[in-house]
């Protein structure tokens, strides 16, 4: 049995008309993606990027100061 046996198809949930779209979006990406890892994806990514901007400033304000 594969996982999408274990799904309803886009037209069934339309017809069944149970739960909002944002709530149907959310189960199908959690799906494929635990909630925890998309927050701490998200988090590595956002650090990760300010500590490449910090370490650009410093080689900005240390050429600056030749």
């Amino acid at each position: 049995m594969t996982q999408g046996e274990n799904m309803p198809s886009a037209a069934e949930q339309t017809e069944a008309g149970t739960g909002s779209e944002p709530a149907r979006l959310r189960e199908r990406i959690e799906s494929r993606f635990p909630r925890g890892l998309v927050i701490r994806l998200a988090a590595y990514l956002f650090v990760g990027h300010l500590f490449a901007f910090f370490v650009y400033l410093l080689f900005v304000l240390g050429g600056q100061n030749q």
